[in-house]
């Protein structure tokens, strides 16, 4: 327990590691008889805790074993999108991204509490920001919107606009670049017969002076048809968007948006 007390969520271990997962299920043949899984294994450069630190040194029959995720080596590009928040695969670790790596959130392994504790820790998340941002990687990748068809092919317009110009050098770019996160209401319901729909374009700190005219090109890339009967909009503040507003809404992820942070 001395030495799991010291782990938090997003600590490493640097020691190379082999992944297990399971490749197949293998049956006997008979419906009712045994099954097993085939095992296989890949090398990786390390692994990541991703348990929440409460549950790490709690202890008990049923709190024996953790999970981690690989640490997976990406080059300049990704690594820099990683760290803003735009791949959604990945989480930035702040304590291991000298090396040039991430998490992959895509995978995770169990591990019992024995051999986490048999490991060298190293620090990932070395301030409370840093660890918050680690926490938005990983509600992000688990708590997305499973979104209607319908509504998906209603913003492909708007979704490849914004990947388009989210890293251009122009003005629309730096707005794209100023968001914090778009976020979308469906009134009175997503599986209502007739819905209304409102964008929330949210900033950090201010809105830009010229939000009505990037406003207005977005919206007209989502016009109202089929049951979507009215799509409205509006930047806001993260000071002013109400917590109604916020628990209310489902985020927008299109790779290139949502939470993003410093490296």
């Amino acid at each position: 327990m001395a030495a799991l007390a010291t782990w938090r969520q997003g600590d490493c271990s640097l020691a190379p590691a082999t992944f297990v997962f399971a490749a197949a299920w293998e049956t006997d043949g008979d419906a009712a008889g045994a099954a097993e899984p085939a095992l296989e294994g890949v090398q990786v450069h390390g692994l990541v805790l991703v348990t929440q630190t409460c549950d790490v040194v709690q202890v008990g029959e049923q709190r024996s074993f953790v999970q981690v995720a690989p640490l997976v080596a990406v080059d300049e590009d990704t690594l820099r999108e990683t760290a803003r928040g735009r791949r959604i695969h990945y989480g930035y670790v702040p304590g291991v991204a000298d090396r040039g790596l991430v998490a992959d959130l895509g995978r995770v392994m169990t591990l019992s509490k024995s051999a986490l504790a048999a490991l060298t820790r190293v620090e990932g998340c070395r301030t409370d920001e840093e660890g918050r941002s680690f926490r938005r990687a990983l509600a992000r990748k688990l708590g997305r919107a499973a979104f209607p068809d319908d509504f998906v092919a209603l913003v492909d317009a708007l979704r490849r606009r914004i990947v388009g110009k989210h890293g251009r050098a122009s003005r629309e770019g730096e707005v794209l670049r100023g968001l914090w996160d778009i976020r979308v209401v469906a009134s009175p319901s997503w599986e209502a017969a007739q819905v209304d729909l409102m964008f929330w374009f949210i900033c950090d700190d201010e809105v830009p002076h010229d939000a009505a005219t990037h406003l207005d090109r977005w919206l007209g890339l989502t016009r109202a048809s089929g049951r979507f009967a009215t799509v409205d909009g509006q930047f806001v503040t993260l000071d002013h968007l109400t917590a109604r507003d916020y628990v209310d809404s489902d985020p927008l992820d299109f790779e290139h948006l949502s939470a993003p942070t410093s490296p």
